[in-house]
């Protein structure tokens, strides 16, 4: 029997410690949701669930970029739609401006609405979405990716010849009625042709966008397995340890308590 030196309280010190420690760090993994609370919690993990938050977010936003472009195109279609309206009661006013039986005042009024609908087809052609032009023959490249890969989304120009052809036409006369007739029919086969052209693009990017959502969704769920907490078994562990602490409190006082004895060896 010794007082100096105590083994079993320091034994029980380290022991309590030990639990503390572990209690704390349950603790914290349950008030945070997170088992990663520490760098030192797992150092390989925490490495990897880094990377995946950075993919995790360029993902995210590549799947913006493709809705942004999305709504662009379909913009795009939605003009076109009105520009199609537009040609086809041009062909109507061309047709009715070549029957024989109109007289020049007739067509005066017929060519004023066919210049009135080309002038609208001809603004349509300026318009923009964002600052950036709607119609241009330039495909437009798309970040569809986390890694920046990219979707060349083909262009729609209103100013080429096809359309300049039938918005510079006039029905004044049954000459200049035939020619415009013949010039809107060349544009509404071009617009029909455009219009295909920009559903291709919003199918493509629809698709992107479905995969995309596909990817985030397992990319947080395989990053949810490294660094979200299992509640059900954590909160076992801190029970455990909450016990352990609680028992190793009371055996170093019970320790501390020991070497009182020896009081009795020379009392």
């Amino acid at each position: 029997m010794v007082i100096n030196t105590n083994v079993p309280a320091l034994q029980g010190s380290r022991l309590l410690n030990e639990s503390s420690s572990m209690l704390a760090k349950s603790l914290a993994r349950l008030s945070s949701g997170s088992k990663l609370t520490s760098p030192e919690n797992d150092v390989g993990g925490s490495a990897v669930s880094s990377r995946l938050d950075a993919q995790i977010n360029r993902n995210a936003a590549a799947k913006n970029n493709v809705g942004n472009a999305t709504s662009f195109s379909q913009t795009q279609d939605g003009f076109l739609q009105k520009v199609g309206k537009a040609f086809d009661r041009m062909s109507e006013l061309a047709v009715m401006s070549a029957d024989v039986t109109k007289n020049d005042g007739d067509r005066a009024l017929y060519n004023k609405e066919f210049t009135n609908l080309a002038a609208f087809v001809t603004n349509s052609a300026t318009k923009d979405f964002n600052g950036v032009s709607l119609f241009v023959s330039a495909a437009r490249d798309v970040s569809i990716d986390s890694e920046g890969a990219t979707f060349s989304m083909t262009g729609v120009d209103l100013g080429t010849a096809s359309y300049t052809s039938a918005t510079g036409a006039t029905v004044s006369t049954t000459t200049a009625a035939a020619s415009a007739l013949t010039a809107v029919k060349t544009a509404i086969t071009q617009l029909a042709t455009d219009r295909a052209t920009v559903g291709a693009n919003v199918s493509r990017l629809s698709s992107t966008n479905d995969q995309l959502g596909v990817l985030g969704d397992n990319l947080s769920a395989a990053n949810s397995r490294i660094k979200d907490v299992d509640v059900a078994e954590e909160s076992t562990r801190f029970a455990k340890y909450n016990i352990l602490v609680q028992a190793g409190t009371a055996m170093l006082a019970q320790a501390n308590s020991t070497p009182q004895s020896a009081l009795r060896l020379i009392g």
